[in-house]
């Protein structure tokens, strides 16, 4: 009796700069749901540090972070068995569809690129051509893998629409070589803000650190930041309530506490009626601590066996490898391009 094969997963690509250390904002808001989605799709996930270097990088500290960004991103649920996950520089074709899609993607649409506007006023001592060319390189990266879905936010939108508009020009002149991608948007998780300006979203870029959590902080560290979190100046039985507008240093702390015991928003304003902030904010600190101590022991666990990360990055980008010379090789020949002879 014949049976029916299984259908292929769709497949799903994310990359991710490391530029910064991941903060709680990153866990409780992204990766706390991204373990589920292996089980849905074929999930390729990056360390794109070819995308880090458009903005000046200490050597030393880029090739850290991109080591110890791939094993919390492991730490926080990622198998490697059942996720790829590589380095983007790793994968030569990234760089080398980067430059073909450069050719095919026009000025008017890369001066466009709200993301290129702003980051050019944040860097004006180095306005690069890589700053004003990164989109074409991540049409590449999501178009070498024939990605289906790219999980965005709202300030990503745009990159994704670019590629689909080159993916499209790019098919039209030669025939169906790229799937056109769509994007896909993520389970929302909290939306955690700075613990000292509770108007703003904790960054991982925020370069003095003070009101961001970072997912490798020491307990004690995270206990001392959460007491100096900014909350208000009142007072009785319910200063401690949901309020995004009129109490937003609260309201983060509450959505915080909320989202590492599980509990409502209404339970957290009842178990804390009566009890002051100093209270409420050890309690917070206290609950983030024991939420992130598992995946920083697991992460500092594989940081320190080198051997394991390495075995993770090779095998990911060999996997990556080789369905990207797949396509950079139909795209070769569609421009004519003479084919590689090894």
């Amino acid at each position: 009796m014949e049976t029916s094969a299984s259908p292929a997963k769709k497949i799903m690509l994310s990359g991710i700069k490391p530029s910064g250390d991941l903060t709680l904002g990153s866990y409780l808001g992204a990766i706390k749901n991204w373990a589920e989605r292996a089980e849905q799709f074929d999930c390729y996930y990056f360390m794109a540090d070819l995308h880090a270097l458009t903005t000046r990088q200490n050597p030393a500290d880029l090739r850290r972070r991109t080591l110890e960004q791939l094993a919390q991103y492991v730490a926080c649920g990622l198998d490697p068995e059942k996720n790829t996950l590589f380095i983007q520089s790793h994968v030569h074709e990234h760089a080398e569809l980067g430059w073909i899609l450069n050719c095919y993607t026009m000025f008017g649409e890369l001066s466009r690129m709200t993301q290129f506007k702003d980051k050019s006023a944040k860097n004006a001592d180095n306005i690069n051509g890589g700053l004003f060319t990164y989109p074409s390189l991540m049409a590449a990266d999501i178009l070498l893998y024939q990605a289906d879905y790219v999980p965005v936010g709202e300030d990503q939108k745009q990159h994704v629409e670019l590629t689909r508009d080159v993916a499209q020009r790019f098919n039209n002149l030669y025939g169906p070589v790229f799937k056109v991608p769509e994007p896909y948007i993520p389970k929302v998780g909290a939306r955690v803000m700075d613990l000292l300006d509770p108007t703003s979203k904790m960054s991982k870029s925020d370069d003095v650190g003070n009101g961001r959590v970072c997912l490798m902080d020491k307990p004690e560290d995270i206990a001392r930041k959460f007491k100096r979190a900014v909350t208000d100046s009142e007072t009785g039985e319910h200063c401690v309530r949901y309020d995004r507008e009129n109490k937003p240093g609260v309201s983060n702390l509450m959505q915080i506490y909320a989202s590492c015991t599980g509990e409502s928003l209404e339970q957290v304003e009842r178990d804390f009626a009566g009890q002051g902030y100093g209270a409420f904010k050890t309690a917070v600190g206290e609950a983030v601590i024991e939420t992130l101590r598992p995946i920083r022991e697991e992460a500092s666990r594989m940081i320190a066996d080198k051997a394991y990360i390495q075995q993770v990055y090779t095998e990911g980008a060999q996997k990556a490898s080789a369905m990207a010379r797949r396509t950079l090789r139909k795209v070769y020949k569609k421009v004519g391009l003479v084919e590689r002879p090894f």
